[in-house]
């Protein structure tokens, strides 16, 4: 079986001169991206290993140091750059949570049997998390369990919703 890397944050700014990088995590609490070793860093599928030797909170963000990484030239060069994890390094879910990453790619079908498309992305709204779904076009779903989103099948790879195609 093929190792699936799963993105985490990306690396956006310099801080200091000694090697350390501002990242924008997307891991919850932000801070939690930290204490991932070893992680990939790279974007497009093109990573290399390394490990993480220092990070913590700071503002809305997160610094971190990476080995290897001593000074601020080093540092600039991973500007931009993905930091993943291999799936396996995930933590297990409690059944019926799920991953976003685990819910990408899915097919979103009605309760009716309808295909609307595939789950493209997920994001926040503060009331709750939205699938975007694309397929003959774009759709946005409220991810909320029993409503709208029945059942999430991993296995066959569908995510059943409750949803009027026409909407």
């Amino acid at each position: 079986m093929e190792r699936r890397s799963i993105v985490l944050g990306r690396v956006t700014g310099l801080y200091g001169v000694q090697g350390w990088v501002k990242v924008f995590s997307e891991t919850r609490p932000r801070e939690e991206i930290v204490r991932y070793n070893p992680v990939l860093l790279g974007h497009a599928g093109q990573w290399r290993e390394t490990r993480v030797v220092g990070g913590k909170a700071h503002g809305k963000g997160v610094v971190m140091k990476f080995q290897g990484c001593e000074d601020r030239d080093a540092a600039a060069a991973l500007m931009g750059q993905e930091i993943a994890v291999w799936r396996e390094q995930l933590a297990r879910l409690p059944k019926g949570e799920y991953y976003w990453a685990d819910l990408v790619g899915l097919e979103v079908v009605t309760t009716g049997g309808e295909s609307l498309g595939v789950v493209d992305s997920l994001f926040e709204t503060g009331a709750n998390d939205v699938i975007v779904v694309k397929g003959d076009r774009e759709r946005l779903i409220p991810y909320v369990r029993g409503e709208f989103v029945r059942d999430v099948d991993l296995e066959a790879g569908t995510l059943t919703v409750d949803w009027d195609p026409e909407f």
